[in-house]
């Protein structure tokens, strides 16, 4: 495979995106110069993924104030909703968009110049990716630890669903991050990956990653889930998390619940990957995750073309709750909440 690609770049006041909407066959790349460019892509999903969803909020609040010349409160807030619109679900754009808000504010109040300020939002947001790409490594090595506590060192048959990867998640990527740390540890014997309709983040862009690291792999339609943990010997089940509440309870890419429920019927080690800054304790349970829906074209069209009766509508949720009761383990970079209570998460988190 050719040498792995960089899905979002900051260089010399421009946010350069991988168009992840055509991969894996055509690479092109947008290039986001306003905050208008920046909420088009994250809504567009043209970036994508919780954590580089954050970082493009974080870039995008740079874009804008790179054409201020004077800044208020209510301006700063003003930009910052209107990021915060692009997509609802994901918790690290609203958190994101609001640390960059908070060290405006603060720079602000320090008497700095506008372009002063720039300059320390775009050096905060680089070496906060930098972080991120130790976080992803300080999850893979306790899903690994935990794994071999498990199992052992033989190699495992895992799944996981959507893409987390270092497309969506970082340099390294969260729940598929633990996987290609795992391979280059050769414990993978092989990988499920499922398609992950309508978007097909798995069969596009997962596969596409375990490629690039030459881990074995089937892609497998959703609705064969329940088969192939009843056929099939798998030994544990890897999701990331685009928002995850105070009693451990899950927004994920939709069809994440319906694997947890299958994985906890088949006895499946079902876990969550996701930083710390995809945890909303603010909220107490998934039943107050305000889940994103998408346009029903995404399901009623392909390639643009409309395959479905031209008198039916569609039911197009970007998520699903996942309830904690069926999440064996929650890894972030602070370590695995497992058992998965309130308690035990805040403790984690917390730290």
């Amino acid at each position: 495979m050719n040498q792995r690609i960089n899905p979002l770049v900051w260089n010399d006041g421009v946010l350069r995106l991988v168009d992840q909407r055509y991969l894996p066959h055509t690479i092109n790349y947008i290039d986001s110069k306003n905050l208008e460019d920046a909420h088009m892509a994250i809504k567009d999903m043209v970036v994508r993924g919780a954590p580089l969803i954050g970082f493009s909020a974080l870039y995008g609040m740079a874009l804008w104030l790179k054409g201020q010349t004077s800044l208020t409160s209510d301006s700063i807030t003003q930009a910052r909703k209107y990021l915060e619109s692009a997509r609802p679900t994901a918790v690290n754009l609203a958190y994101e968009a609001s640390r960059a808000q908070k060290l405006i504010e603060a720079s602000l109040s320090e008497g700095m110049k506008v372009a002063d300020i720039y300059d320390r939002l775009v050096n905060f947001a680089n070496q906060e990716m930098i972080k991120l790409g130790n976080d992803n490594l300080e999850m893979a090595k306790t899903a690994a630890k935990h794994l071999a506590e498990l199992y052992g060192d033989r190699p495992l048959r895992l799944m996981t669903l959507c893409n987390t990867g270092f497309l969506a998640c970082g340099p390294m990527g969260t729940a598929l991050g633990v996987i290609s740390h795992l391979n280059q540890l050769k414990r993978v014997e092989k990988v499920f990956a499922f398609e992950t309709r309508p978007y097909l983040q798995g069969s596009r862009l997962t596969a596409f990653e375990l490629c690039q690291e030459n881990v074995p792999h089937q892609i497998v339609v959703e609705g064969a889930m329940s088969y192939l943990m009843r056929t099939q010997k798998i030994d544990a089940i890897f999701i990331g998390a685009d928002r995850i509440v105070a009693n451990g309870d899950t927004a994920n890419k939709v069809g994440s619940s319906s694997l947890a429920i299958v994985a906890s019927h088949y006895k499946v080690p079902f876990f969550v990957v996701a930083p710390v800054s995809s945890f909303d304790t603010s909220l107490e349970s998934g039943d107050q995750i305000e889940v994103e829906m998408r346009d029903p074209k995404e399901i009623l069209c392909l390639k643009e073309q409309r395959i479905a009766p031209n008198e039916s509508d569609a039911f197009n949720p970007s998520f699903d709750i996942t309830s904690a009761a069926h999440i064996e383990g929650i890894i972030c970079e602070n370590g695995l909440i497992s058992p998965v209570t309130k308690s035990k998460l805040l403790s984690v988190v917390n730290l």
